[in-house]
């Protein structure tokens, strides 16, 4: 059944539109007539959740499958998680609004080492068991499932059409595809790789033996043999911590999978309130070939498949007119290496000259940074520029096979600098492999280079905003057998922290010590961690990528650590035992470096031992990855394989596929930036409203609602002047969270003249229902704004009857309200003053208008006009309701508050606004 949500998204929740599942874009998919249901979650709070573009992608494709239906869900912010442990209610689906218990298959992104504590947490509020051994106990299977245990095809149970008592639970992401391991315990399966391709094909297993009555086990079973499916409770963990089958009709090693991006599915869900990524995202390229070889998305990625310039086009093209942004960003590992990123941009940016469209990219490859590069980005909302050129010396840079020389690097920088950037954002990392004081002294030196090389007559000093990152290996990378010890990463920021003290305009921030340590440590782990993270969330870890966190979540994870007997593991990252690279304080001499490689070649068995992640078949060859470690010891490169020759990794076949990459169009010549078009040709005031789930957007959100509904119905609106313009949409007055409404105020103003009817169409036609607009009228360009002229409020207010009062008592103190000439009210200013204020003054109505029932409640309604002035002179229901308490001297409860009109008044000779 579904969950009334309206009990517990109440005015105490904080930004509660999280919740609702009525943006633009969702799906909304009749519940009973589908035959298989996902619940796709993304253990983050909304505003991140609804930002990544798997988490779309993947949503709208599941949704395009015939019987099959995919809701959403997210990580609750404390204050609702809270509300659902009081009330009982259990953790829901946005859209159908469904325990995510209902469904039958609930999928977690799994992206970074520490977020599998936001897993646990969420399965606690939905009273699902954490482990797959517990749910299977309580789909009545043992909690072992060893092969002779196994439901065989001799004896097969009988076909039970009833629901299961849980839904299968699986997680997907890079963290998921990487190293399962520490995570195996709790997911009945995990999906590897690439899921546009792997979803809809275990959706048609499940669907198939639903209709088959396959008991859980069975289902398992089948799904084990889709390439990219792996089961965890049909492989066992050896002593040395590798990962072998329990039975012999499920694959030794599971394949990863991999798939093409389609654009066109990245288009959808809007949301009404401000998201972390609040634009389009177009993803142009996947896959990185550089060979970056501390980079673990590069390696698992393979091979690089660019997306047909063409199709970007069009979907960006689209997806603007469809959603309404004003941004748009094209994604990939390396946006610099899509070929096409200046021809496409640059036709973007053409077509939507006149829309006040702006482009971000992230992070990218400064040695192509160009100035056809900046002109796609530049403009008047000129966004923010970050380069990576990770390590301070040109030694470290090729250790690490970043492929950037300091010439590229100063070229890049200098061409962001002429174009009109004065800050930059630098990612740098210490801790790499061979890394000596003069490399982590190279970063300052290096920073302070760029500025003095950076200078311009008439300009301000270039600025860095730096980022200091802790090296983490990772599993299937070149560098998985390094460590840092903690101890170092604490010198090495020591001496970074005095020599940036001599460098000017530049602000530095430097990774914590302890999640990078907690990152290694989980994430090259093998399943005996499982226990280790499950206690870390009993202690209360979670959320331990935000700030404000981070002490409490140290603290659980330190405590698990201890009270588990793999202290022993962890001190090993403490004191980076495993590093066998030991750097030497002075250059390295030709002797050293031939006992460095001595060194290396008789440890080529240790690199062969098992790893946690040995099972995990991502295509690259292990031999592969010790080579190119040796490699990285002579400070010796590897081409791109993109663009030069192989590199042998092993990936290109038939299993993987080859790269795909498509070369330069040509430019388009630049038809300038966006110029606002400051015209009134035309002033039309809207009067609307604002019901249901409506009711719960902020006032800012209501303003992005309108900016993005007037590009979607193409209006031609003016635009403000200035360097950040915005759209002539002037919202009379705030109304607050909560509070629904017949009777608000909207001035939109146009650069053209358009027929009132059809520009009421157009925008109701973008709107949604919950926003009705009753009428539209022209108003002269010389007459002030709604908002200068507003003076007065109608409001009706639903209130609790207080002691069974009637409604003639109701009339006697509304009676001796208004008979009464001051109630005073302590107001404090912006500026911390405090003042006292007559409320009476501002109290123009009052009445008791009918007693009625309100849900379940006996309830008054009281209609009030008051003062309602910008200004800050306003009469608001609480206002009302102290009045009220101080006459009578009785606690009263607001059960609704609902504006019925705001009354503008006439401007007369003297300019002072006058109500009829």
């Amino acid at each position: 059944m579904p969950i009334a949500i309206e009990e517990i998204l109440t005015k105490d929740i904080m930004t509660p539109a999280r919740y609702l599942g009525n943006e633009l874009g969702a799906i909304h998919k009749p519940w009973d007539t589908a035959k298989v249901r996902w619940v796709l979650t993304y253990p983050e709070i909304y505003e991140v959740g609804s930002s990544n573009l798997g988490h779309i992608i993947l949503y709208n494709i599941l949704n395009a499958q015939p019987r099959q239906l995919c809701d959403r869900a997210y990580l609750p912010a404390p204050d609702l998680a809270a509300k659902l442990r009081a009330t009982g209610i259990p953790l829901f689906a946005v859209e159908n609004r469904r325990a995510i218990a209902d469904f039958d298959i609930l999928g977690f992104s799994l992206s970074y080492e520490l977020g599998a504590t936001n897993i646990l947490e969420m399965l606690s509020l939905a009273g699902i068991p954490l482990t797959w051994q517990e749910r299977n106990v309580g789909a009545g299977l043992p909690d072992n499932l060893p092969e002779k245990q196994i439901i065989s095809q001799e004896n097969p149970p009988a076909a039970s059409q009833e629901k299961p008592p849980f839904p299968l639970i699986f997680a997907g992401g890079q963290t998921a595809t990487s190293n399962p391991e520490p995570y195996a315990d709790f997911f009945d399966f995990i999906a590897l790789g690439d899921g546009e391709e792997l979803l809809p094909e275990i959706g048609l297993i499940i669907e198939e033996g639903k209709k088959a009555g396959l008991s859980r086990a069975e289902l398992l079973l089948d799904l084990a043999q889709i390439p990219g499916v792996y089961v965890p409770q049909f492989y066992d963990m050896a002593e040395d911590g590798s990962v072998h089958p329990n039975r012999p009709d499920v694959p030794p090693r599971i394949l990863r999978r991999v798939a093409t991006p389609i654009p066109e599915y990245s288009i959808g869900l809007v949301p009404y309130i401000e998201t972390v990524h609040d634009r389009l995202k177009i993803e142009v390229r996947r896959g990185c070939t550089r060979g970056c070889r501390f980079c673990q998305p590069g390696m698992l990625t393979r091979p690089a498949r660019d997306v047909e310039p063409e199709k970007v086009v069009e979907a960006i093209e689209k997806g603007m007119r469809a959603t309404g942004y004003n941004e748009f960003s094209l994604l990939s590992l390396s946006c610099s290496d899509y070929l096409a990123l200046p021809a496409v941009g640059m036709e973007i940016k053409n077509r939507l000259k006149d829309e006040n469209i702006s482009l971000s990219l992230p992070s990218q490859r400064v040695d192509r940074f160009d100035e056809n590069i900046a002109n796609i980005l530049g403009g008047t909302r000129q966004g923010g520029l970050t380069f990576a050129p990770e390590a301070g010396t040109q030694r470290m840079r090729d250790i690490v096979n970043k492929g950037l020389t300091n010439e590229e690097l100063l070229r890049g920088v200098k061409t962001a600098f002429e174009q009109g950037w004065d800050k930059i954002k630098l990612y740098f990392m210490i801790g790499l492999p061979g890394e000596m004081d003069e490399d982590v002294l190279g970063i300052a030196e290096t920073v302070g280079w760029l500025q003095q090389e950076c200078r311009g007559k008439g300009r301000k000093r270039l600025n860095f905003n730096i980022t200091i990152s802790n090296f983490t290996p990772k599993p299937h990378t070149p560098f998985q057998w390094h460590s840092v010890s903690t101890s170092e990463f604490a010198r090495k920021q020591k001496l970074l922290r005095e020599a940036f003290r001599q460098v000017k305009g530049v602000k530095v921030n430097y990774t914590d010590i302890r999640i990078s340590a907690m990152e290694d440590f989980i994430g090259r782990g093998d399943r005996r961690l499982a226990a280790v993270v499950r206690r870390a969330w009993e202690l209360g870890a979670g959320m331990d990528a935000w700030f404000d966190n981070l002490e409490k979540a140290f603290g659980a994870w330190e405590t698990a650590i201890v009270e588990s007997d793999l202290t022993w593991k962890y001190r090993q990252v403490e004191n980076g035992e495993w590093n066998i690279f030991k750097a030497s304080e002075s250059p390295i001499t030709t002797a050293q470096q031939e006992e460095t490689e001595n060194k290396i070649s008789t440890l080529n068995s240790q690199f062969q031992a098992p790893l946690p992640w040995d099972h995990i078949d991502t295509g690259i060859d292990k031999n592969w990855l010790i080579t190119d470690l040796q490699k990285a010891l002579e400070a010796a490169t590897v081409p791109d394989c993109s663009f030069d020759g192989c590199s042998h990794c092993g990936i290109c076949g038939t299993d993987f596929g080859h790269n795909i990459v498509f070369q330069p169009l040509p430019i388009p010549a630049f038809a300038g930036q966006f110029t606002p078009d400051t015209t009134k040709a035309q002033r039309l005031r809207m009067w609307f409203g604002k019901r249901g789930d409506m009711t719960l957007l902020s006032h800012l959100d209501m303003v992005r609602l309108f900016d993005r509904t007037v590009r979607r119905a193409s209006l031609p609106i003016a635009f403000s002047g200035g360097y950040h313009p915005s759209p002539r949409i002037i919202i009379a007055n705030a109304l607050s969270l909560g509070t629904s409404s017949s009777g608000e105020i909207v001035d939109f103003e146009l650069i053209k003249p358009i027929d009132i009817e059809e520009f009421r169409e157009r925008l109701v036609s973008k709107l949604p229902s919950d926003i009705p607009v009753y009428r539209v009228d022209e108003i002269d360009l010389k007459a002030p704004a709604g908002t200068q002229i507003l003076e007065r409020a109608e409001y009706l207010l639903t209130v609790a009857v207080a002691e069974n009062a009637t409604f003639e008592e109701w009339e006697n103190w509304i009676e001796k309200l208004l008979t009464t000439e001051v109630i005073e009210w302590e107001q404090t200013t912006k500026s911390g003053k405090k003042n006292k204020v007559n409320l009476r003054d501002r109290t123009f109505e009052l009445e008791v208008v009918e007693s009625k029932e309100y849900k379940g409640e006996n309830a008054v309604i009281l209609r009030y006009v008051g003062s309602c002035r910008n200004d800050g002179t306003m009469l608001r229901a609480e206002h009302i309701i102290y009045m009220l308490e101080q006459v009578v001297q009785r606690e009263f409860q607001v059960l609704h508050i609902h504006r019925q009109r705001l009354i503008l008044g006439d401007v007369s000779g003297d300019g002072r606004a006058k109500i009829n």
